[in-house]
């Protein structure tokens, strides 16, 4: 089961997804923590968060550990699944009612000067590419140059 989980073949571009997932990851963590009120659980308590503290420094602390994993390649297949969940929960919590143009469960709209699909569009571009590169990191994992690469289990 690990050794599948590590498993990875020995392409060398695989970095450039690496550096890009892992550094967006580990730069947003960071800020949840550096300006709270902005980025952290002041953003969480915006947008309809309950314990907006708490799940600002938990998601925070997920995005800092996911976005060093990745930029290591360690348990590179793990933590692109973490940030796949986090980039699905914002694009529920944030992208959807931008769509919908209301408020979306106990999630609420942000205030922008259009709604609908295509201000959905431009809004998501960035959570769309996290996605993706998360995405890809779970079907190709770390490559050639990863931690997951060198761990070897057994003889």
């Amino acid at each position: 089961m690990i050794q599948k989980l590590l498993r990875t073949d020995d392409s060398k571009v695989t970095i450039i997804i690496r550096l890009m997932v892992g550094a967006v990851f580990l730069s947003e963590g960071v800020q949840k923590f550096i300006y709270p009120a902005m980025r952290g659980a002041g953003r969480f308590e915006g947008m309809g968060f309950p314990q907006p503290d708490f799940f600002a420094n938990f998601v925070g602390a997920f995005e800092v550990v996911c976005g060093i994993f990745i930029l290591l390649g360690f348990l590179t297949r793990f933590s692109a699944l973490m940030t796949i969940i986090i980039m699905t929960v914002a694009i529920v919590v944030t992208k959807i009612p931008i769509a919908m143009g209301e408020s979306f469960g106990p999630f609420i709209l942000r205030d922008l000067k259009t709604y609908g699909f295509w201000s959905m569009a431009h809004e998501i571009r960035t959570d769309f590419a996290m996605w993706l590169g998360s995405l890809f990191l779970i079907i190709k994992g770390g490559g050639k140059w990863s931690i997951d690469r060198n761990i070897k289990f057994g003889v």
